[in-house]
């Protein structure tokens, strides 16, 4: 018997985890890659301009 208890506890656990994961994951919105994808474009730009500095090296 003491056995089984044992084996209750970590299938406890998966289902408190399961229903606090999808608690905690009922208020998040979708959202796309915008942002993301704006800010690589940015860092893109960037890298891309001419570099104008000291051109001694």
């Amino acid at each position: 018997m003491g056995a089984l208890v044992w084996l209750l506890i970590p299938l406890v656990a998966a289902i408190g985890g399961g229903l606090w994961g999808s608690w905690a994951n009922r208020t998040r919105r979708v959202r796309g890659d915008g942002p993301e994808l704006d800010g690589y474009a940015r860092f893109r730009e960037a890298m891309e301009k001419p570099h104008t500095g000291a051109g001694g090296a």
